[in-house]
């Protein structure tokens, strides 16, 4: 039966070469994931959406895009000049960072050759954008997220339009999240509230085990809002956001502060006002106001661990878990390459094969989901215990081999997803399309360190749904344990 199922797969024709062709130059350049962290991380600062029009001076230092420039090695904050530059210099201090800025005029891109493009970073900081980001640059954004980057929002009240062009960072911070060729339906699983809150200090959550809360640059208890605003989370969209830090008299899905989430294999940090990054020293003839050392937050430890956390430098995740505990090193995923055939996995009939109309990638065997040009759904998966104290990461190889000429409309879908022992999808890693199709296997990492001590079930469900096929072939799975 297995060798009749694959033979429905269709044969390589023509018009299937030609779509190939078309959306694999379509995402060939997104393909690209941002090179692995290593120390130093890679911070780099958005300075090319006047974030320092008005008052703003939301710069780590003048000298862009290397502060170095201004001084090689700064003890104090005010070595560097900008209304951020204690965060600068804080983060230059450790040893363990690489900053950069990308300067006025310059757009953001990803996988380019430049020396700012988001390929060369592990995470990039928005603070307080205030002109849109072009279509070019919300793909370039989403991408190197999905991807596996970090990302920093920080946004202000709704009208601090500090250029007067119509736009404010509420505006902009929802604009990329609603209106982008990645993903557009609510990615991150929250939406930036239109509110003028004139005063507060939110209150962080009670989570020993979060990163961003408890990391090594101190514990977080409160924020400062001096005009700010909220998020709405929507975990419905997207299982992994979490609020960090309330409102007072607000909690669960309204009134969040400060939330993180994950994105494919990135992750996304949300501060609801840029009066805590603020730290009163900046350039002449602006007016600051010195929230990062305000005395009843700790904005500062707040800051820094969510950089630390974005960049990948902390053990566990946004999400609370994982890290912080001795574990052993192992892969964890029984017949990962499926040389063995139809076992440890439960699979749709005739998904596990050694047909030959899809190469593996290595050995015989793959994984090899859709591709009959009708409508139909195949399922694979596998239920695995993440041991307490490991950080965990799931990595797979997908080819998508497509006869779609397409490269606006996904028609397939394949979703990457973890469950509870219930069945409760707990995340959505990602969704692939027929337009992601190229010629062979890409590496696909997530980090699933907030399940540590939970036994989960990582599913892959492929669906199409037109009458052109479209594959998605997987091979050399791995859940590693560290």
């Amino acid at each position: 039966m297995l060798g009749f199922r694959r033979s429905r797969h269709r044969l390589t024709t023509a018009a299937a070469v030609f779509g190939l062709l078309v959306a694999g130059a379509a995402v060939q350049a997104s393909a690209a994931a941002p090179a692995a962290a290593a120390t130093p991380h890679r911070i780099l600062f958005d300075n090319a959406h006047a974030e320092t029009a008005g008052n703003a001076d939301w710069i780590i230092s003048t000298s862009q895009p290397d502060p170095l420039g201004q001084d090689s090695s700064p003890s104090a904050e005010t070595d560097w000049t900008g209304a951020l530059s204690s965060w600068g210099v804080a983060l230059q201090k450790t040893g363990d960072y690489s900053l950069k800025t990308l300067p006025s005029g310059s757009s953001l891109a990803y996988g380019g050759s430049t020396a700012t493009d988001l390929s060369n970073f592990d995470t990039l900081v928005l603070p307080e954008p205030n002109t849109l980001f072009t279509t070019a640059e919300k793909t370039a954004i989403m991408t190197f997220v999905k991807n596996g980057g970090g990302l920093f929002m920080i946004s202000d009240h709704t009208g601090a339009d500090r250029n007067n062009d119509g736009y404010d960072a509420v505006k902009i911070l929802n604009d990329l999240m609603t209106n982008n060729s990645v993903d557009s339906t609510d990615p991150f699983g929250f939406s930036i509230d239109s509110l003028n809150i004139t005063s507060g200090y939110p209150a962080a959550i009670s989570d020993s085990t979060n990163a961003v809360l408890h990391g090594s640059f101190g514990t977080v208890t409160k924020s400062l809002i001096a005009n700010g605003t909220t998020a709405t989370l929507n975990p419905a969209d997207n299982s992994a956001v979490k609020g960090l830090l309330y409102r007072s008299g607000y909690s669960g899905n309204t009134g969040a502060f400060f939330a993180t989430s994950t994105f494919g294999s990135g992750r996304v940090a949300f501060w609801g006002d840029s009066s805590p990054i603020d730290d009163g020293t900046g350039q002449s003839g602006n007016t600051l106001y010195d929230g990062w050392n305000d005395t009843g937050a700790t904005n500062a430890a707040l800051a820094l661990n969510a950089t630390e956390w974005l960049a990948g430098a902390s053990s566990s995740g946004g999400g609370g878990g994982g890290g912080g505990g001795t574990c052993t090193a192992a892969q964890l995923l029984a017949n990962p390459g499926f040389e063995s055939g139809n076992t440890s996995w439960t699979a749709t009939s005739g998904v596990i094969t050694n047909s030959s109309g899809e190469a593996a990638r290595t050995g015989s065997y793959k994984a090899w989901l859709n591709g009959y040009g009708s409508a139909n759904t195949d399922t694979l998966s596998q239920s695995v215990t993440i041991p307490s104290g490991c950080a965990a990461t799931l990595n797979f190889y997908l080819h998508v081999d497509t006869a779609e000429t397409t490269t606006t409309t996904a028609y397939d879908t394949l979703k990457a997803q973890v469950l509870n022992s219930s069945g409760t999808v707990l995340s959505t890693l990602a969704t692939y399309s027929n337009l992601n199709a190229a010629s062979g296997y890409t590496l696909r990492s997530f980090d699933l360190s907030s399940y540590a001590g939970q036994t989960v079930t990582v599913k892959f469900t492929g669906t199409e749904g037109s009458t052109l096929q479209t594959s998605f072939v997987l091979d050399d799975t791995a859940l590693n344990v560290s």
